[in-house]
């Protein structure tokens, strides 16, 4: 009975080893199953942030964030099945609307430096060469630009030559043929003081006046012409100058031209001065290919306006006095170099362009000895009279401080008087 009860005894730990073993193989499950809850998490997590980003991009597709969860959270192919689920239409159209966004930023940031770039760099001219069937109305408008730029240039403008009255501006237009403004002004001082009417004048001895005006050269002819002009004018027309051209160029040395400055400038009625500046420049802007000054007078004066035609001829002259020179053009220096066609006939460097300007432009006295005060206050400086010293020693090319002005030889070459007009 003893044998009986141990057989169960003996059993006992069979059973109790099996009920072990099944003991240890529930518990296997739960220490392998830790470390799994415990990286779920972290898993879960990540699955959960990407199935969150798949919710939002694939919310065309209507599949609900939920869904994605649980099968992220099952196993790990669900996952990537709904990774690769959401259609790539949205992703597609979400990517340029960046890349506009970008291309629209770049252009605002780059605008500034290229117009740096260009402030930084004025060498480069384009110059707009007009076309070789330039219409009528185009040329009008580059023609009018071409005057109302010059006008920003040279606010100052003004008849260069010295004068009081029509008689001493008639008189200095006819003996400023063949030389400088300059030159007559540095003359008619000494004429007007001995002779100031046209009376006096028309009863001068011939050989004194020659004496005065020989530093304006061609000094005969010009005294048969201011003593032939002053008879005519005290005679005909009671000694006043007549404000009529047909009257004007009826006078001895007067033609066209000095009837138009005479006009414009003492009596205040419009008329184009065509003189050798005048010419030179409007053929080089492709204004007119004409070369008879009557001809270029008519051609010119059709593009602008009658009321401006004596301030055009001020601004023309005053450029190609100044800069735009007959041998040698400061194009480098020519504030309205990309409107001209002729661009590239000069000197293009801009620091060599800029020894070549004349008068004011180039620190040089200017052509009156007495100036209207607007050219004073723009800078300029008054000419010195005939034989005195020239102020402004300062410019490239000046005398020295206290050197003389040659009364009767002319300008030395490479002075701003030396050429002619």
């Amino acid at each position: 009975m003893s044998k009986k009860a141990a057989a169960p005894s003996g059993r006992a730990p069979a059973a109790g080893k099996k009920v072990a073993d099944a003991s240890n193989k529930v518990a296997a499950p739960k220490k392998a199953a830790a470390p799994t809850k415990a990286a779920a998490p972290k898993k879960a997590a990540k699955k959960s942030a990407s199935a969150k980003a798949v919710a939002k991009k694939t919310s065309v597709s209507g599949t609900p964030a939920k869904a994605t969860v649980k099968n992220t959270s099952a196993s790990r192919e669900p996952a990537k099945a709904a990774a690769r689920k959401p259609t790539p239409t949205p992703a597609k159209e979400s990517a340029p609307a960046k890349k506009a966004v970008s291309t629209a930023v770049t252009p605002a940031k780059a605008t500034p430096a290229k117009a740096a770039s260009a402030k930084a760099a004025p060498t480069k001219i384009t110059p707009a060469k007009p076309p070789r069937n330039e219409s009528h109305t185009a040329l009008v408008r580059r023609a009018r630009r071409i005057n109302r730029e010059l006008g920003e240039v040279y606010p100052y403008v003004h008849p260069e030559l010295d004068f009081e009255n029509p008689f001493q501006l008639v008189v200095a237009t006819v003996l400023s043929a063949q030389t400088t403004d300059l030159r007559v002004n540095q003359t008619t001082p000494a004429l007007f003081g001995k002779y100031p009417t046209p009376e006096d004048l028309a009863a001068a001895n011939p050989e004194e006046v020659e004496e005065i005006l020989r530093p304006t050269g061609f000094f005969r002819a010009k005294t048969k012409s201011v003593i032939g002009l002053s008879k005519a004018l005290r005679d005909d027309f009671g000694g006043e100058v007549p404000g009529r051209l047909e009257d004007l160029v009826k006078l001895p040395g007067v033609g066209r031209k000095t009837a138009f400055v005479v006009l414009g400038n003492a009596f205040g009625r419009p008329g184009i001065t065509v003189d050798t500046h005048f010419q030179r420049l409007v053929r080089r802007w492709q204004w007119t290919d004409q070369t008879e000054p009557d001809k270029i007078e008519a051609a010119v004066g059709g593009l602008f306006p009658k009321s401006e035609w004596t301030m055009l001829s001020h601004h023309v002259i005053f450029h190609g006095r100044r800069i735009c020179h007959a041998r040698k053009p400061a194009c480098g220096a020519c504030p309205i170099a990309p409107l001209c066609p002729a661009y590239g006939e000069g000197e293009t460097d801009p620091e060599k362009a800029q020894k070549l300007l004349k008068y004011e432009k180039g620190g040089f006295p200017g052509q009156r000895l007495n100036p209207p005060q607007s050219y004073l206050d723009a800078g300029g400086i008054p000419a010195p009279p005939l034989g005195a010293t020239i102020p402004s020693a300062s410019a490239p090319g000046a005398p020295a401080p206290g050197a003389p002005a040659p009364a009767s030889a002319g300008p030395a070459p490479g002075s701003p008087a030396r050429e002619a007009g």
